[in-house]
Order: C-alpha cells, then structure tokens, then sequence
C-alpha cells in the first residue's frame, strides 16, 4: 500500500493542500467547517504528518539528547525520568545514551546525537567532558551540564552543594556520639565525590576528631562496590563506628556487608547514605541519607537548555547550586 500524501487528503477533502498544510501547522485561518473536513480527511485515511522533516527545513528537530554515566544508578534513573517530564512539557522529546562510565563511548553518544540534529544536550559526564563539551560549543549545540561541575565558559551548570551535605552527614553522626566515622567515596576523579570528602573531612576538623586515613576507602557508586569497601573498613583496629557512605547504592550494599558480619544497623554501626533514592525508604532499617533535589535538578536543568535554545536568555552561562537536605531514618541512633 502506497504511503498517504498530504495530496491524497486534499483530494480528499476538496481543498488545496496549502489548505492541508495550514490546517496541519496552524500558520493560518481556515474555516472551521473546512477545518473539520480536512481532519476528519486524516483519520479515515491514517495520514500522519512527517513532523521531524518539518522541524529539520526549519533548523529545529524539538528532542534533546541526555547523556547518564550510568542508568542502571538509581539516582541517574529518577533524575532522567523527571527530565523527560519536563521536556515533554516543554515540547521536546528526550533521547537517552548510556555512557556506562566510559568516556571513549559518552564520546561515541555526543557525536552521535550531534548527527541526529539534537537542539540540545543535558550531561551528566562519565569524566573528560571538557573535550566533548568544547566540540559542542564549537558546533553551537546548547548544553546543560548535570551533577558535575566544570568551567562556565563551556555549559550552564545545575549542581547540588555536595561540600555542605558531605558535612551534615557527618555532623549528624558527630552530634549522635560518634567518634570513629568512616566514609566511603566514589571515584576520585568526579567532583561530586571530591566536594564530598571535602565536607567530611571539614566537619571532622571542625569538631577536632581525628582523620583516620584507614577510615577513607573508595568505592564505585555501586551496590556490591559498597559491601567490598565495608568490608575493608571492618578490618580496621578499631572499627568504625559510623560511617558516611557516598551514595545510597553503595550505603545498601555497606549495609549488607555489616549484616553478614554478624553486626546490627543502628547498634554497633551507624550509617549516613546520600541521595534519598526511593529505596533508602524502604528498606530495613530505612536508610539515613542526604536528599538530593531530583525534581529540582531537572527542572532548573531542562529550563535553562530550552531557555538557551529558543534564544530566550542569551548572554552568559549560568551555575545553580541546589540545597541537599539531612532525612533522619533508622540507619544512624545516639552512641550508647
């Protein structure tokens, strides 16, 4: 069967196809019984208009490329989700690319979206995004950089203060009767984790705890990377008796470290996860943990590409940095 044409619903309905082409694009009055007539025309023949060539003759293809280092990571997850809510809001469809934390395939992603004619990128960077962030702004693609922090003359930037909720964290544990708080990072090349340690290592100083290198192990912001870092911490003389853990993944594969070893959660080990990704809630104990604004990040997120690509806010780039907040749970409960 051959392909319906916007001339085969003229002839349809009686009128030109200029008159198609308005009633379609809604450039121009048509007369409401006309109108009626030309869509009634389209149903019963099943044409569908090819938006994406009409949107590429006008230089714009309305879909947004968004880059994860790791959708399999439930806080990546929830933050794409509500992107792509309000991207559908905006008008725009959302297409995903999953760099699997390799920076030669987050690489592959933006050349291959580049191609696909994106108005703009969202990314959350695997690491080396100065380089593929400097060919985006080479190539006058707009972009938004996510839950990382790099130089404003390359993106705008929507942050959270990791430094101040890696601080809370501790502090929570410190005010609690804590002593020997141990944390576990994630990779050491991503800023979040860098702010983080930052934050720890200010409330300890600010209390005069000790910095017990031995406490510091990193991990991979994933569940079993976790359990592998606590049971490296349990083998420290003493052990810890807290610990601040950089993710809610690995904070509930820490958990399940300290279980098999016989121990209990909040009893002989307290523990301080970040994020608040839905399952923290419903586990057992209930996961302690600094929230992150998932709505916020993808709303002020998705507000400044589209602001960028519709040419409503030129000038310079901007940098939000969001409040993450302290959520009480079962994990953390006063030293005894």
């Amino acid at each position: 069967m051959s392909r319906i044409t916007i001339k085969d619903v003229a002839q349809a309905a009686g009128v030109s196809t200029t008159t198609v082409s308005h009633v379609v694009n809604n450039t121009r009055h048509v007369d409401p019984d006309t109108r009626q007539r030309v869509i009634q025309s389209m149903d019963s023949m099943g044409y569908h208009p090819n938006f994406l060539a009409r949107s590429l003759r006008r230089g714009v293809s309305k879909t947004i490329g968004l880059i994860v280092p790791d959708a399999a990571n439930l806080f990546f997850a929830e933050v794409a989700r509500k992107i792509e809510d309000y991207g559908f809001q905006q008008g725009y469809s959302v297409i995903l690319g999953n760099s699997d934390n390799n920076p030669e395939k987050q690489t592959s992603y933006v050349n291959s979206l580049m191609a696909k004619r994106v108005d703009g990128m969202i990314f959350i960077s695997s690491g080396g995004e100065e380089k593929d962030l400097a060919r985006l702004l080479k190539n006058q693609v707009p972009v938004v950089v996510a839950d990382r922090d790099v130089p404003l003359e390359l993106a705008d930037v929507v942050l959270v203060d990791n430094e101040r909720g890696g601080y809370d964290a501790t502090r929570h544990l410190i005010e609690l009767g804590h002593q020997r708080i141990a944390c576990i990072t994630g990779p050491h090349d991503l800023s979040p984790s860098m702010q983080r340690i930052q934050g720890y290592l200010r409330a300890l100083q600010e209390f005069n705890l000790e910095v017990n290198p031995d406490y510091i192990t990193a991990g991979d912001f994933q569940f079993r990377g976790g359990g592998q870092a606590m049971d490296r911490l349990l083998k420290c003389f003493p052990r810890p008796d807290a610990v601040f853990v950089f993710n809610d993944m690995m904070a509930i594969g820490a958990m399940n470290a300290i279980r098999e070893a016989g121990l209990e959660i909040p009893r002989d080990i307290s523990v301080v996860g970040f994020d608040d990704i839905e399952l923290s809630s419903v586990i057992t104990p209930a996961l302690t943990t600094i929230a992150q604004p998932f709505d916020d990040i993808a709303r002020h997120a998705t507000r400044l590409l589209v602001e960028r690509m519709e040419g409503s806010r030129p000038g310079e780039n901007q940098r939000i940095i969001l409040k993450a907040s302290l959520v009480k749970r079962e994990s953390t409960r006063k030293r005894v």
